[in-house]
């Protein structure tokens, strides 16, 4: 490992995080990782990374801090809560907050860390657990431009970074991917059940209109999740749930209505509610399912994970 790069302090050890941070240590990156529950940081220590008991300690000395945490709301308790990491942040060093949340709360901690010399990004990041373990994650960067390019070997480790704004610029780039993700495994649920439903082989239906202008990443992946009714997790629906009540949101402090976005944010309610927190997002065909029994995808088993 090669000890003249900067060490890196990387918060939030999970699917996605654990992927990013193994790239990172590959790539040559001095590392300390901390998790709330230490056994899954604990996992990175084979692959060379210091474990700290806490994230105060992570991140003294650190050169970069990486925040990968499940809401906005994890980020501003690890950050700036009463036993918050920023206090121990070194004036001069870059924190990445690579964690979906609010635009307005990118903004508000891009002025705290300012006003301590400190310089910070945005950068959320599309590709699920597939993207984080193959590296190429589409990296989505809101900050000044000279903290983008000082992030730039830490992103080359881990997908493709584009700026595209200002602070909190990086996050309304997520939503606006999510709402994409959203509503087209929402339309590929849709399209699959009614072949079925009207007799046709949705598998057969799924090969037939790909190449055409339906074709999508999410009918390539997910409707194959789909298909095979396999809903152990990469992106999980209670994840996808916040990101949709965060874009709505968004979109009233805007002024905007998203109709199709509000329909994606019942759906994905309602398959929560009925038990789906914890399953891919994919899964949003067993609640158009649960709605239109008895209706269904395909006779194989659904593959759910373990309670």
């Amino acid at each position: 490992m090669n000890q003249s790069i900067a060490r890196a302090a990387f918060l939030g050890i999970g699917l996605m995080g654990s992927r990013m941070a193994r790239n990172l240590l590959a790539a040559g990156r001095p590392l300390t990782a901390w998790n709330r529950d230490r056994t899954k940081a604990d996992s990175l220590a084979a692959h060379g990374a210091t474990v700290a008991a806490t994230a105060a300690e992570a991140v003294t000395g650190a050169g970069t801090v990486i925040t990968m945490l499940a809401n906005g709301a994890a980020v501003d308790s690890v950050l700036f809560g009463p036993q918050g990491a920023a206090n121990s942040v070194a004036a001069g060093a870059l924190v990445i907050d690579m964690s979906s949340a609010p635009p307005d709360l990118a903004r508000e901690h891009a002025k705290r860390f300012a006003a301590r010399g400190i310089d910070y990004l945005d950068a959320p990041v599309s590709g699920g657990t597939a993207g984080a373990e193959q590296g190429n994650l589409a990296i989505m960067g809101g900050g000044t431009r000279s903290a983008f390019e000082r992030a730039a070997p830490i992103f080359a480790a881990l997908g493709r970074a584009t700026l595209v704004g200002p602070a909190g610029s990086g996050q309304l780039a997520k939503l606006a991917n999510q709402v994409i993700v959203a509503v087209t495994i929402g339309a590929v649920a849709e399209a699959l059940l009614l072949a079925a439903a009207g007799g046709a082989d949705p598998a057969a239906v799924r090969q037939a209109i790909m190449g055409g202008f339906a074709e999508s990443r999410v009918l390539t992946l997910h409707g194959n999740r789909m298909i095979l009714r396999d809903f152990i997790p990469g992106g999980v629906a209670d994840h996808q749930l916040k990101d949709c009540a965060t874009i709505v949101a968004t979109a009233k402090a805007a002024g905007l209505t998203l109709p199709f976005a509000e329909t994606a944010l019942a759906l994905f309610r309602d398959l929560v509610v009925h038990g789906g927190a914890r399953y891919d997002h994919s899964a949003l065909l067993l609640e158009l399912e649960r709605r239109n029994a008895p209706a269904r995808v395909g006779t194989a088993p659904d593959r759910l994970p373990a309670a």
